[in-house]
């Protein structure tokens, strides 16, 4: 136990208080996790919380105050890191059924304060400064077994704060456990609730999901309760892809196989996509999610997909924006989607150093999470196929650092810029300067790097003809 811990303990009973360590912090010390969380329930009110951390801490805040929480930090000692503490007056939460909003209380037990928690497991506590151990619902017990149980019964957890419902399939992403029969029924059962919950807090659950230790574990509650169709409604639309005839294999399966094999191909924190990648696990969630609305059996008996990366980036797209994910994210993942199928094909025909070049440039800074999404698409049970696909990708990899060595592949521009474009050809700023650079750049990916004078030889035969 910090030191901390204890000093903070005796500061309040001093002055007459309980305090409790509770959640996160408890529930990861037995299972022998570091937690960097100290989170404390205690029977003083916010403003005699705010003043015993005024002695305590180098710097406080009480921007939770409204709902009984008082923060304070005290700087680390010899190199240590700083210390924060958060604090929080017993509540007894009572909810607008029209939204997730508490009204709070404040009561005055530990163990009502414990009741109020999502789960048993985030339901225990230690009293301080005596080290009693409080596990009023039996988290021990759920918590050596692996389950998520709510301390009060799920339909009123649940329906008091529908997030909580995405919390049961974030922690069993998390922790690897299962979602108990009755609490995964109130899912199933009140999916819906979840519509009161704003965008932005549905996706921060989903976040901390797809970058969890077992996210394929996570997303399966969401789809089995039926809670995806409500939050991103085309990972469960997969399965409508399914082929009784089997024509074609399971996308919904063949999803969840990537997002795996895409976490195993995560390097270290020194290597090229450290892991957990958030862009490269959602872009293996959603590579495929263009295929319901694409698949077409044709005449000849096969099945047909024709476009679906399209298809899919542009879902991919639209469901992030609706998850209020930033710009970036957005346009990385459905990037990727957009490119996952374009090594399609060249284990069949060798590619030309112009298709190489471009394949590099299309990436541009995800090149290293597309080599990694494209292997990870390979879910073949034909290990000749399989194998034959690692070598013919593996080609593809050496071929992009042979070319690397000759030329500066990851950054192509035209070999002669604007200003040199204005001066050949006699031209002001304008639209004939655009299309000149977009000539020169095509020029480059087809024949690589130029001289000066050819580019300028090249350049003056294309304006001739187009003028």
């Amino acid at each position: 136990m910090n030191p901390t811990v204890i000093e903070l303990g005796e500061l309040f009973h001093a002055a007459g208080h309980e305090l409790a360590i509770v959640g996160g912090p408890v529930r990861d010390a037995l299972l022998g996790r570091t937690s960097h969380d100290l989170d404390f329930a205690t029977s003083a009110s916010p403003d005699e919380t705010e003043a015993l951390l005024r002695t305590w801490g180098d710097s406080h805040w009480d921007i939770g105050k409204e709902f009984g929480t008082i923060g304070a930090m005290r700087h680390g000692v010899n190199g240590s890191d700083d210390i924060v503490v958060e604090i929080t007056t017993y509540r007894t939460d009572k909810y607008d059924p029209t939204s997730r909003k508490p009204l709070v209380a404040f009561g005055d037990t530990l163990d009502g304060d414990l009741s109020r928690r999502d789960f048993t497991v985030n339901a225990m506590a230690i009293r301080l400064p005596e080290l009693t151990f409080a596990d009023p619902f039996d988290g021990l017990n759920d918590l050596s077994h692996g389950l998520l149980r709510t301390p009060i019964r799920p339909e009123q957890s649940f329906d008091d704060d529908p997030l909580r419902m995405m919390r049961a399939a974030r922690f069993a992403a998390q922790l690897g456990f299962t979602v108990e029969p009755d609490a995964f029924a109130a899912i199933a059962a009140m999916a819906g609730r979840i519509s009161i919950v704003s965008a932005e807090r549905v996706r921060d659950e989903l976040t901390k999901l797809m970058l969890s230790a077992h996210p394929v574990t996570g997303l399966e509650v969401l789809v089995n309760t039926g809670l995806a169709h409500h939050v991103i409604p085309e990972v469960p639309g997969m399965k409508e892809a399914s082929d009784e005839h089997n024509r074609h294999k399971d996308v919904y399966a063949h999803t969840m196989t990537v997002i795996q094999q895409a976490i195993d191909l995560e390097t270290g924190p020194d290597g090229p996509v450290p892991a957990p990648d958030l862009v490269l696990r959602f872009a293996a969630l959603m590579h495929d999610v263009g295929k319901p609305a694409t698949r077409k059996f044709e005449p000849n008996g096969t099945v047909s997909f024709h476009h679906h990366e399209l298809v899919g980036a542009k879902m991919t797209a639209k469901r992030l924006r609706a998850l209020r994910f930033d710009k970036d994210t957005i346009k990385s993942v459905s990037r990727l989607v957009e490119l996952h199928l374009r090594f399609h094909g060249y284990g069949e025909g060798a590619w030309t150093d112009s298709a190489v070049r471009r394949y590099v440039t299309d990436a541009g800074p995800h090149l290293e999470r597309l080599h990694r999404l494209t292997r990870a698409d390979c879910t073949t049970r034909n290990k000749n196929k399989a194998r034959r696909l690692s070598r013919a990708y593996d080609d593809l990899e050496q071929r992009i650092v042979a070319l690397r060595e000759q030329e500066e592949i990851d950054a192509i521009r035209p070999d002669l810029n604007g200003e040199q474009i204005m001066d050949i050809l006699g031209i002001a700023p304008g639209r004939e300067v655009g299309l000149a650079y977009k000539y020169l750049l095509e020029l480059r990916m087809d024949e690589g790097p130029l001289d000066e004078d050819t580019a300028k030889e090249r350049l003056l035969q294309w304006w001739a003809q187009h003028n």
